[in-house]
């Protein structure tokens, strides 16, 4: 039998991959192999919480519901504590961390574009949207504000489809990930929006932003509260704009956050990973599938203050994987405060979110089992067969991009479809 792999760059197939797939694995035997290490460690890999309280250490936070939860320190890359760090859940929009990681660093912010009309097609129902229109130009530091603030999914696809394609930023995307040894993650929608198979975990989530915040860009666009985005042009010819907020309910409240990404989703539930610094040390969190939606930010607070008031006082549990990509220009330190990109046109802020308000909350942890060997042999495949599709791809995008120069872009006639308020991957 044979698995067919299709990596495809815009609507053309680039390459096939014919992978033979043997007989069904037999169960193991004395003598076999032992299944691949846990990334970031043992006891990262076992279900329930996992701490290492030492003498004068606070006790982790009462009453939390999330299903999967980390607590680590992004400069030294030691994880104080964790809950199911490796519980493979769906994203949200927490995946456009990834997206960003991998996209942002490709595109100048002052770079125009002309959005056409097949760029804002295939996005999901309800999808959050920031209110990108066709035949308008906008700048890319535009259309990253969108994606961070707006958590904008028609961002996410022009942004994609300047990248060479929405396939090929999910191929891209995953090739990311295995650099970042986030083995948990499976991309299958750049926006994050709900898909079959599309999943990850807080341990990953907590990779991606750890890898976006050495990029000042990233640290900038993640820490914007509010700008002005491009609108429509008016009767006179003239171009509008008007007032976008960061949907992040923490940035600008709770004391040193510098982002880094909220989402929700009907079957993701509130995800979360948010970044602060405190008294030079950076901590980071990440909170996935809380109880309710309001908690995820309720409880990621109470880790970050657990985290600060524990770094010292507990020994690691695990720790953050480095990146295996080939060593390139020295990232900036993450406890940096962060630049923010290129500034937009200044405008009055945005009515604010309401106030948090603690809860009563119950303990209601679901244990989730870790990866199986055959899980890991699966993702080492498809692994091997994304960096053989990688040679293949930016040779092609290469191609594509002289051929885009000279042709232009082609454009179908007809408008975007109205879509309804966000239940997709979104705040």
């Amino acid at each position: 039998m044979q698995t067919v792999r299709r990596i495809v760059l815009g609507s053309s197939a680039a390459a096939l991959v014919l992978i033979p797939v043997g007989p069904p694995a037999v169960a193991a035997v004395p003598g076999d192999a032992p299944p691949p290490p846990v990334v970031g460690g043992d006891r990262l890999g076992a279900a329930g919480v996992q701490v290492a309280p030492g003498p004068g250490a606070p006790p982790l936070p009462s009453g939390l519901t999330g299903k999967s939860w980390v607590v680590a320190d992004a400069d030294t890359g030691q994880v104080l504590a964790a809950f199911n760090a490796h519980a493979q859940l769906p994203p949200a929009s927490t995946l456009k961390m990834l997206f960003a990681d991998t996209v942002l660093p490709r595109f100048p912010a002052d770079e125009v574009h002309r959005v056409g009309w097949t760029e804002l097609q295939g996005m999901g129902a309800g999808s959050s949207l920031v209110g990108i229109k066709e035949d308008l130009d906008y700048k890319v530091e535009d259309l990253w504000r969108g994606v961070f603030l707006s958590s904008g999914n028609d961002a996410v696809h022009v942004l994609a489809n300047m990248n060479g394609g929405v396939a090929k930023t999910v191929v891209d995307m995953q090739a990311r990930a295995d650099q970042l040894q986030a083995r948990d993650t499976h991309v299958v929608s750049p926006d994050g929006y709900d898909m079959d198979g599309q999943v990850t975990s807080a341990y990953d989530l907590t990779l991606f932003a750890r890898a976006g915040l050495r990029n000042e860009e990233f640290r900038g666009y993640c820490s914007t509260r509010w700008a002005q985005f491009p609108g429509a042009v008016d009767k006179s010819g003239q171009r509008g704009s008007f007032g976008i907020a960061n949907t992040d309910r923490l940035l600008g409240k709770y004391p040193g956050l510098i982002g880094v990404k909220n989402g929700y989703t009907t079957n993701a539930g509130a995800t979360y990973t948010g970044a602060a610094v405190q008294g030079g040390r950076t901590m980071l969190v990440t909170v996935m599938h809380p109880a309710s939606s309001p908690k995820v930010y309720d409880e990621a607070a109470a880790l970050l203050d657990w985290g600060f008031a524990a770094a010292g006082k507990v020994a690691p549990v695990g720790a953050l994987a480095e990146d295996l990509a080939p060593a390139g220009k020295p990232a900036q330190p993450i406890t940096d405060a962060p630049s923010p990109p290129p500034a937009a046109a200044p405008s009055p802020p945005p009515r604010q979110p309401p106030t948090l308000r603690p809860e009563p909350v119950t303990a209601a942890h679901a244990a989730a089992d870790g990866p199986s060997a055959a899980t890991w042999s699966a993702i080492g495949l498809c692994a091997a067969v994304a960096a053989a599709g990688m040679l293949r791809l930016r040779a092609l995008r290469l191609r594509a991009e002289r051929r885009a120069q000279a042709q232009g872009r082609e454009e179908l006639r007809g408008g975007p479809r109205t879509r309804r308020p966000d239940r997709g991957a979104g705040p």
